[in-house]
């Protein structure tokens, strides 16, 4: 039987089909859409496909405010990388830039629509301290969190805790890898910095290379325990694919022996897949034969499938049923069983269940002098 998919992820799959729309239907995408953080990508969806005309002027006024915030956005993401470069450069240190702040960098067309929550940069391991040095001085402060957090931040995680300016309220992660060195994953971050590059509209700043840009957001998506913008980012990843493989050449063989080289063949495979199946992103049919080697066992499949096609829908009532919080409370415990050995993700686990269910208690209260 074939699965039915929310109304969003039918106009996204085809914008043409909104000329069919009821006021009801309409009204519904909307906030699905609004949900998944995509209502500004809308507009871009149907003004690409010639089709805005055919939204509700009360539609086509939402579309509109969302656009113009997502624009509004974009120029402050490229006043906050201004000011990390600037303050960086007193530490010697060119920012990296990951995801979103890269897309918009580089100008990407992914990038037009998208709305942001922080900016994510990539330094040398070595230079984790020197960086977080000069960006307090410039004003970035790192978040208030408990003594546990913050050992595991700083022990475990691939990033420092998520820093704060003091006066734009502006958030950053910094990290020194794409994964934690617990995970069971292992890129090497020397060959994700090694191939970096610089981006020539924009002085001080560089990005991962193209085909390494996408599997980070693919192995991001893929290794999260929370997906209120899981959508979102497999439209990322669409985009990503469709724009990648007309301005790259030989993409598809370079993507599968680049995740092969990083060790991140397993992500890759499951944002092929998702993105086929959920948006049927274009993928050669040549390309599926280079992942049968990391290609899950059929009943694990199976179970991710279940999982996913949930877990990356908005978090709307229409779009949930009821096994969604099933899913997304086992996509949650995995992320942590794909990052943590058992050791350490057991006490995990029960510490964090415990201060859900003890919100007062004093350890967990205790703030960072």
């Amino acid at each position: 039987m074939a699965k039915t998919w929310p109304i969003l992820v039918t106009i996204l799959r085809d914008p043409r089909v909104a000329v069919r729309l009821t006021p009801q239907q309409w009204d519904l995408l909307l906030r699905q859409a609004r949900r998944a953080d995509l209502l500004a990508h809308l507009h871009v969806v149907f003004d690409r496909a010639g089709s805005l005309s055919s939204a509700p002027t009360g539609a086509r006024q939402h579309l509109d405010s969302a656009r113009n915030l997502a624009a509004k956005q974009v120029s402050s993401v490229r006043r906050e990388i201004h000011c990390i470069v600037e303050a960086m450069a007193t530490a010697g240190m060119v920012p990296v830039l990951l995801k979103g702040a890269a897309y918009v960098a580089l100008d990407l067309p992914v990038a037009r629509g998208r709305l942001f929550g922080d900016v994510d940069v990539l330094v040398p391991r070595e230079a984790i301290e020197q960086t977080e040095r000069a960006l307090l001085l410039h004003g970035w402060l790192s978040s208030d969190m408990d003594s546990y957090d913050e050992r595991y931040y700083r022990r475990w995680m691939h990033e420092i805790p998520p820093m704060r300016h003091v006066k734009r309220g502006t958030v950053m992660d910094l990290h020194h890898n794409i994964l934690p060195d617990t995970a069971r994953l292992k890129p090497d971050a020397s060959k994700l910095l090694a191939a970096a590059c610089a981006v020539t509209t924009m002085d001080g700043v560089r990005v991962l290379a193209p085909i390494d840009m996408f599997l980070h957001s693919a192995t991001h998506l893929f290794h999260e325990g929370e997906f209120p913008h899981g959508l979102r980012d497999l439209v990322d990843l669409d985009g990503l694919l469709v724009y990648l493989s007309t301005t790259e050449p030989g993409f598809w063989a370079q993507l599968v022996a680049r995740a092969a080289e990083l060790d991140l063949m397993r992500p890759l495979f499951y944002a092929l897949r998702y993105c086929s199946q959920i948006l049927q992103s274009p993928i050669p049919a040549s390309v599926w034969p280079l992942l049968v080697a990391t290609e899950p066992s059929v009943p694990l499949l199976r179970m991710m499938d279940a999982l996913f096609h949930r877990a990356l829908l908005p978090e709307h009532a229409s779009c949930e049923d009821s096994l969604t919080p099933t899913a997304r409370t086992a996509l949650y415990v995995r992320s942590h069983y794909l990052k943590m050995p058992l050791g350490l993700l057991l006490p995990h686990l029960l510490r964090k269940a415990y201060r859900r269910r003890v919100p007062d208690d004093p350890v967990a209260e205790k703030v960072r002098p």
